[in-house]
């Protein structure tokens, strides 16, 4: 009985490898006459039977598959799995190391990934140029392909996601993005750089041999070496701008923190933590945060103006003024910079005012407050008038000059500035 059973066995063996040979077969015949829908069919049934085959077959029907999938590169093909259909001839003919169709799948794969990379970058251009999101999510959906085709090429996969972006297509450009942190990618690569001596213009080379080659002909000149900067710490910001721009600031924060953590001196994050504190109505965390970055950048003058901002926002005036002071020593033509001064300094008149309306029927007191008002404005007013000399368009600004012209009985300047602001409103 068991060695009928083996016989058996032996037969549907031998019934399967020849079901395999008869669908290939008719698969090549098809791919050879471009008669795809019948090559797809023949594949798709000796796909069953492949598992148990041998090399020979298996690596002949991962080729038969890719060119089926490929049909002569028509605009149909889906690129996605003709990639994957010509990787995996390449990788299993590696693994085996007998590489018979690598070589002609890898010249289909290349002249693949040059059209599409291609292809991406024109829609790209496109995109920065109209601005529309079907555009950006075109072009982005394209540099995805080219690293579907070549898995090496991870910096295509960076481009997706930042592109996705900009399509406001959040959720892909995050699973892109988590999906670089996955890998671990890092985008630190070198780059071959030469200058032709015909044009005497840079160029850049695939790779070191390309490179030495030109200038050994003497082609090009200069060659050099150039290591581009990790790409890691903007994966991070680029992440977190993604769950903010989705309303999810305290996923956003997560995402800073483990970039912080990974890089702890890192400015940039530092200053997108605060922003997102902001974003979320944190005014305290966020001060806390610019304060921490004026540590790391003290001659950044828009730090210094933002914490005074919230210095005036938690009524620290004297504390806000020293801060917009130092905004325009590092900035001499800070215009805001100026006008903040100035409003801080007219805040100080808030509790005289104030006292001021309890005071209407004495006289004398009234009298006596206003005086101190008016002593005030006086000292804001050079503030707003250097505002206004840096940004004479600022009608905020100009309101202003004419509410202390008015208060100070300043006749001659209030009749110019109205004449001014008759013109800026229009």
């Amino acid at each position: 009985m068991r060695k009928q059973l083996i016989i058996l066995s032996a037969f549907f063996i031998s019934m399967t490898v020849f079901a395999q040979n008869d669908e290939l077969k008719t698969a090549e015949k098809a791919v050879k006459s471009n008669d795809f829908a019948t090559a797809i069919t023949a594949i798709n049934q000796a796909e069953g039977l492949i598992a148990n085959a041998d090399q020979k077959t298996k690596a002949k029907f991962y080729y038969l598959k890719g060119l089926t999938l490929y049909q002569n590169g028509a605009p149909q093909a889906d690129i996605d799995k003709v990639g994957a259909a010509f990787n995996q001839l390449i990788s299993y003919e590696n693994e085996t190391n007998k590489p018979k169709y690598s070589a002609e799948i890898g010249q289909l794969l290349n002249k693949m990934i040059v059209s599409v990379a291609e292809s991406a970058s024109n829609d790209y251009n496109k995109a920065i140029e109209t601005k529309e999101n079907t555009d950006y999510l075109k072009a982005a959906k394209e540099f995805q392909q080219v690293y579907a085709l070549s898995l090496r090429d991870t910096s295509y996969l960076d481009n997706a996601a930042l592109v996705y972006y900009f399509a406001k297509d959040y959720d892909t450009s995050i699973k892109l993005y988590e999906q670089l942190l996955d890998l671990k990618y890092t985008g630190i690569t070198t780059v071959f750089i030469a200058t032709d001596k015909a044009s005497g213009e840079d160029v850049v080379y695939g790779d070191k041999k390309a490179m030495d080659l030109q200038v050994k002909l003497g082609l090009a000149q200069n060659p050099r070496e150039e290591k581009k900067e990790s790409r890691r710490e903007m994966i991070f910001k680029n992440l977190a701008q993604n769950y903010s721009d989705k309303g999810n600031n305290e996923k956003a924060l997560e995402i800073i923190s483990k970039g912080r953590t990974e890089f702890p001196s890192s400015y940039s994050l530092l200053i997108d933590e605060a922003n997102i504190y902001y974003k979320a109505g944190d005014n305290a965390k966020f001060k806390e945060r610019l304060e921490e970055a004026i540590r790391l950048n003290p001659t950044e003058p828009t730090l210094y103006y933002n914490v005074g901002v919230m210095n005036m926002d938690q009524k620290n005036i004297d504390e806000a003024i020293k801060n917009f002071e130092k905004a325009i020593e590092l900035k001499p033509d800070y215009a805001d910079a100026y006008n903040n001064i100035g409003a801080a300094i007219i805040e100080k008149a808030a509790p005289i005012i104030e006292e001021m309306n309890k005071s209407l029927a004495d006289f004398k007191k009234y009298d006596k407050l206003q005086v101190q008002q008016f002593d005030i404005y006086r000292k804001a007013l050079p503030y707003y008038e250097k505002a206004y000399e840096l940004n004479p368009n600022s009608i905020n600004v100009i309101q202003t000059l004419m509410g202390l012209y008015e208060n100070l009985e300043m006749t001659d300047k209030l009749e110019k500035i109205r004449v001014v602001y008759e013109k800026v409103k229009q």
